[in-house]
């Protein structure tokens, strides 16, 4: 096992080229957010946005439109219930990620199966949250796709059918292989399983304990991978810079909330950016 450290973030967040345009830093679809859970996506999306995704577009349910663009004008809105929009636009996507806060319901199944059965094996997809319980629910085959799986411990358990008692990492390195994916396993100290290889994040608080924590990784975890073209270490970068940006704030907060990390991404990576050129 291995702990993520600086090293691997300062040289995974490059000094951007002076000719970038918006196309240079990677096209994003983020899909959920039923009528009930439009903080999830609102949430995934800003984090997206503010890790440096070039272009953001949500999926979501219409009722959360006029939240969504007031709190991230910067990402476009299409209506998750019109499948044909989903089918026509997505493989114009380098990164998908579904779940915040998409539901558990038919219509979230029949979302969710729409973009298993369009995805494309170079395009990178990130599950998250519901998606995940309705793959073990409905016992799903997973597209060919490169996959990024985003489960806490109970959503892990549901999808690889090891008690989080049992989760050690044998056990869930097992399942991970068989998941051709990488996994996050969100915990304390959050492990991150590809391959034969394990990090884990030296980073954490219980200052983190509120919702729409796992929201924000997600939509970090796919504003990293979009940009950056090391998708391993990328993720390893948005997990470690998470957990350290909200470390930062719990020094003078009892609470830290999701939406005060996001704030923070820009600085974070401005600070910790590579200083010397490739």
């Amino acid at each position: 096992m291995t702990e993520i450290s600086t090293d691997i973030v300062n040289n995974t967040i490059i000094k951007r080229p002076n000719n970038s345009h918006k196309g240079t830093f990677g096209r994003v679809g983020i899909i959920g957010g039923t009528n009930n859970f439009g903080g999830a996506i609102i949430m995934a999306s800003k984090a997206c946005v503010y890790s440096g995704a070039g272009l953001t577009t949500t999926f979501t349910d219409p009722v959360n439109l006029s939240s969504l663009h007031t709190h991230i004008p910067e990402a476009m809105f299409v209506d998750f219930n019109d499948l044909d929009s989903i089918k026509s636009m997505l493989n114009g996507f380098d990164v998908v990620l579904i779940g915040p806060g998409l539901g558990t319901d038919e219509n979230s199944l029949t979302i969710l199966k729409t973009v298993f059965n369009n995805i494309q094996p170079t395009q990178k997809l990130i599950i998250d949250g519901s998606a995940i319980t309705l793959i073990a629910n409905h016992n799903l085959d997973l597209p060919d796709a490169k996959l990024i799986f985003t489960p806490h411990q109970m959503e892990w358990q549901r999808l690889s059918g090891i008690k989080i008692s049992d989760q050690t990492d044998e056990n869930n390195q097992k399942a991970v292989n068989k998941l051709n994916a990488t996994v996050l396993v969100k915990s304390h100290h959050t492990k991150i399983y590809h391959n034969d290889d394990i990090w884990i994040n030296p980073g954490g608080t219980p200052a983190q304990a509120t919702g729409g924590m796992g929201d924000t990784l997600a939509g970090m975890v796919a504003g990293f991978v979009a940009q950056f073209s090391d998708t391993t270490d990328a993720v390893l970068s948005a997990v470690y810079a998470h957990s350290a940006i909200a470390d930062k704030l719990a020094e003078k907060q009892y609470v830290v909330l999701p939406t005060q990390i996001i704030e923070h991404i820009p600085e974070f990576m401005k600070a910790n950016e590579k200083k010397t050129e490739s």
